[in-house]
C-alpha cells in the first residue's frame, strides 16, 4: 500500500516549489509591507497625537499597546514606524545593491588598473566598522531622511560590490563571453546582456541579506538618537525614546523590538527557504 505523499513544500507557483517556512516568512513580510503602505488608514490615531493624559499608560481596549512617555498611542507609532523602517531600508539597499552590481560588473569586464583601483578603494571602505562609520557621517551631516538613506547605501555598497564582482569574474571567463568579445560587442552589452542575467539570482538573495543589515544598522543609529528624528520615528527610535520607562510601560519597548525581530527574521527565513532555482544560478 502506497503511503500518503509527504508535505514538504507548498504547491508550486510559476514552476517553483516553496517551503512552508518560506511562505510563512513571506506572509509576515507582506503584512509589514501592507502596514507601511496604508499606515494612515490603519493607525487608530495620528502619529504625534497625545491620546492619554498619563504617560506609559497600560494596555486597554482603547490603547491596545498602551501609551508612550508622552501619552501617545504606541500601536499607532509602530504602524507609522513601519513606513520609515521599511522605506529607508529599502531605498538604501536599492541604491547600495544597484551601485555594487554596476561597479562589480564594470570591474570584471574592464579589468586591469580600473579593477585594481576600484577593488582597493572598496576594500578600504569595507574595513571600516559600519556602525562607527554611520555614527561619524550622520553626526557630521545630520539625520535627515535623504542623509540617512545615502549614508546606509554608502556603507553597504562595498560589500555588494565584492559579491557582484566575484560572480561577474566567474561568468566573464566563460566561452560565451569570449564569443561575444570576438563578435565585437562593447562593455555595456557584455555587462547587461551576458553577465547580469547569469548573476541576478544570487544577487537578489544578497539583496535580502543586505536589507536585514540595513534595518539593523538603522535601528541601532535610531536607538542612539541619530536616526529618524521626533515626532517621526522608526522602530529603533521607538525603543530609544521609551527605554527609560521599561518598568512602567514595557509594551512601548518590547513591541517595536518584536517588530524589528519579526521583519529581520522573516527576511532571513525567506532567503534560506527560497527554491534552489532562485538562489543558485547553477541549479
Amino acid at each position: 500500500m502506497q503511503g500518503a505523499p509527504s508535505i514538504s513544500a507548498a504547491t508550486g507557483f510559476f514552476g517553483y516549489r516553496f517551503n512552508p517556512v518560506g511562505v510563512l516568512a513571506f506572509l509576515v513580510i507582506l503584512l509589514w509591507t501592507v502596514v507601511a503602505l496604508f499606515a494612515p488608514h490603519i493607525a487608530p490615531h495620528p502619529v504625534g497625537k497625545i491620546v492619554d493624559m498619563d504617560y506609559f499608560g497600560p494596555m486597554s481596549s482603547k490603547l491596545w499597546l498602551g501609551s508612550d512617555y508622552l501619552g501617545r498611542d504606541v500601536l499607532s507609532r509602530i504602524i507609522y514606524g513601519a513606513r520609515y523602517t521599511l522605506g529607508i531600508a529599502l531605498a538604501g539597499v536599492l541604491i547600495a545593491s544597484s551601485c555594487g552590481v554596476i561597479f562589480g560588473m564594470a570591474a570584471a569586464v574592464i579589468g586591469g588598473w580600473f579593477d585594481a583601483a576600484l577593488s582597493r578603494f572598496m576594500d578600504a571602505m569595507i574595513s571600516i566598522p559600519s556602525k562607527l562609520f554611520g555614527l561619524v557621517i550622520v553626526a557630521a551631516v545630520g539625520s535627515s531622511l535623504p542623509a540617512l538613506i545615502l549614508t546606509l547605501a554608502f556603507i553597504y555598497t562595498p560589500g555588494s560590490y565584492r559579491f557582484a564582482r566575484a560572480l561577474a569574474v566567474n561568468v566573464n571567463t566563460m566561452d560565451f563571453i569570449t564569443v561575444a568579445r570576438v563578435r565585437g560587442e562593447n562593455t555595456l552589452y557584455l555587462a547587461v546582456s551576458e553577465i547580469l542575467p547569469n548573476i541576478i539570482r544570487p544577487v537578489l538573495a544578497d539583496f535580502g541579506i543586505r536589507f536585514v543589515f540595513i534595518v539593523l544598522l538603522l535601528s541601532g543609529l535610531s536607538f542612539l538618537g541619530l536616526g529618524v528624528q521626533p515626532p517621526l520615528a522608526d522602530w529603533g527610535a521607538l525603543v530609544h525614546e521609551n527605554i527609560q520607562g521599561l518598568s512602567f510601560g514595557a509594551a512601548a519597548v518590547i513591541a517595536p523590538s518584536l517588530a524589528i525581530a519579526s521583519l529581520t527574521i522573516s527576511v532571513n527565513l525567506l532567503i534560506d527557504n527560497l527554491p534552489r532555482k532562485i538562489r543558485d544560478r547553477s541549479a
